[in-house]
């Protein structure tokens, strides 16, 4: 394998879920804060933004768990992990690439580059949390979701209430689709100590993802109809609750390779909310 390919598989571009679970919300902002037209410049800079900031975090992920990832079945192999690239390498990779992102966002205000430099300390510190804190999925809701107050501040130069209520969503939202991830590693994280949403949750694992896609679901509908949003966008988050109920039966028996489908479905249902917010503007 060659260095490039290396650092492709490091940043995860070969496996781009990541990229999607970031962007859906980030998008969805970006037209409920303009109302369904968000200037193009804008939109081309957070997607972009969001590939850059989702591989510098993977980058820097990898190198947090390098002594981690070596005991769990499904990362060993991972380039870092298993010795191919340079712990320094990863470091650097992700510097350059933060780095990027940032200049990207030049054009923008001033509040935006300032959330800017909390979401990359909010993604930097991420991987650390699993160390200690009992419900690291939720932190990787707030990493995940800080696009959607940094669109809002991007399009409006301000962060209204309905903003942070999509953020809570979005934690909750990550509370349920990496808890499906978590149960995937939950015996290899047993042996090894790490602390993950699956192992805190124990038996009521199931019941958990289900309330969060609820609790989700509920807030980003709640602000959908305060936003003045119809017949679409409800028809975008019926479809969006009919996927989390069809998540049910793949994690219902707790299997590997179920509940890793349950996790990879996820970018549908992100795109079906997207999909009912950006249609509900553009049917009007």
């Amino acid at each position: 394998m060659s260095r490039f390919q290396l650092y492709i598989r490091l940043v995860r571009l070969d496996k781009p879920i990541g990229i999607l679970l970031l962007l859906w919300p980030t998008l969805s902002a970006l037209w409920l804060a303009s109302a369904g037209h968000p200037p193009f410049h804008v939109v081309a800079i957070f997607t972009l933004g969001t590939v850059l900031m989702r591989s510098a975090g993977c980058a820097i992920n990898d190198y947090a768990d390098r002594d981690i990832d070596r005991h769990v079945k499904r990362t060993a192999e991972r380039p870092l992990t298993s010795g191919r690239i340079a712990a320094w390498e990863a470091v650097l990779v992700a510097a350059l690439l933060a780095v990027v992102a940032f200049v990207l966002i030049m054009p923008l205000n001033t509040l935006t580059k300032l959330l800017s430099v909390a979401a990359v300390a909010i993604a930097a510190s991420y991987p650390y949390f699993k160390r200690f804190f009992a419900l690291p999925q939720a932190y990787l809701g707030i990493a995940f979701g800080f696009g959607i107050p940094m669109a809002y501040a991007a399009v409006l130069g301000t962060v209204p209430a309905q903003a942070w209520l999509l953020l809570l969503a979005n934690i909750f939202w990550a509370l349920a689709y990496d808890t499906e991830y978590a149960m995937v590693d939950r015996d290899d994280d047993l042996k090894i100590g790490i602390r993950t949403s699956a192992i805190t949750f124990g038996r009521h694992d199931v019941l958990a993802v289900m309330l969060c896609y609820a609790v989700s679901l509920g807030m980003v509908t709640a602000v959908g109809l305060d936003a003045g949003l119809g017949a679409w966008f409800v028809a975008g988050m019926l479809v969006a609750a009919g996927m989390a109920a069809y998540h049910y039966t793949l994690i219902r028996h707790r299997e590997r390779m179920p509940c890793f489908a349950a996790f990879r479905h996820n970018n549908w249902l992100g795109a079906a909310v997207f999909a009912g917010i950006a249609l509900d503007y553009a049917m009007r």
